[in-house]
């Protein structure tokens, strides 16, 4: 199948589908946010609510009974509205740091972009990161060659993910109707769900994103049963999530939309 026949618009997410394998940056800015206020979090947890806006994941995370908890502990009174606003402007420039060090892009994303753009397609994205976070990421990403015909932001559209909305914005703003013939690849179950609701065909990435949470290179170092272990787990929530597909990265993306007949 040619792409064009089938397909318009691709729009990808950032951290875990296009730059940071295994998205570490969101996670590492999580932790360092509540621990200055004495509170541990887990990886699992700060990885649980991933792909939402962080405003949503940070409201999330104080609503879990253990993390409430913990917060109760450390700072002698439960989180309120006001701890949520003092985490979201602790985050803002951690956010900034760590995704600029970590937007590198993932091999094979350069590539697949051009081949999209090639066949005749647009190609646009989505973030839960905010515009403000975002301004390191899209400068370091266009050194690298990869500009998307647009971008929406975390707080650009009355709800964020796993609402449809961001997809809906960039689908008006960029004139491309019906919704069947976009394709939305991200890492994050939250994401996969986004694209699922708008009724786009929905990709889920499994090896480079949130579900396995690990560098390309730590990846590789695991022994073959544990990785396989780790990537049949990503899978299997990626598709409880609502994915047409699921690839491990997206490398993978042009033959499996090639192969698609969903």
């Amino acid at each position: 199948m040619q792409l064009k026949q089938r397909f318009d618009l691709v729009i990808f997410d950032w951290a875990g589908t296009m730059v940071d394998f295994g998205c570490r940056a969101p996670v590492n800015a999580l932790l360092e946010a509540f621990a200055r206020r004495g509170v541990t979090l887990s990886e699992i947890e700060a990885r649980r609510d991933m792909g939402k806006a962080k405003v949503d994941h940070v409201r999330a995370l104080l609503a879990d009974a253990r993390v409430a908890a913990a917060w109760t502990a450390a700072t002698g009174a439960a989180p309120s509205g006001g701890d949520i606003e003092a985490l979201m402007a602790d985050l803002g420039p951690l956010m900034r740091d760590q995704a600029a060090q970590a937007a590198i892009l993932i091999d094979g994303a350069r590539t697949t972009v051009d081949a999209l753009r090639a066949a005749g397609l647009k190609v646009a994205s989505s973030t839960g990161y905010t515009r403000d976070m975002m301004i390191p990421v899209l400068e370091r990403a266009a050194a690298q060659g990869y500009v998307p015909d647009h971008v929406v932001c975390s707080g650009e559209t009355p709800q964020g993910r796993p609402s449809p909305l961001m997809i809906y914005k960039a689908c008006a703003e960029l004139g491309v109707w019906p919704l069947s013939r976009v394709v939305k690849v991200d890492d994050a179950d939250a994401g996969v769900a986004e694209g699922r609701a708008a009724g786009c065909v929905s990709v889920g990435l499994a090896a480079s994103g949130n579900g396995v949470g690990l560098s390309a290179a730590a990846l590789a170092a695991l022994p073959p049963v544990e990785r396989e272990r780790r990537l049949a787990a990503a899978r299997r929530n990626l598709t409880a999530a609502g994915a047409d597909l699921v690839i491990d990265s997206v490398a993978d993306l042009i033959p499996a939309l090639e192969r698609y007949t969903g």
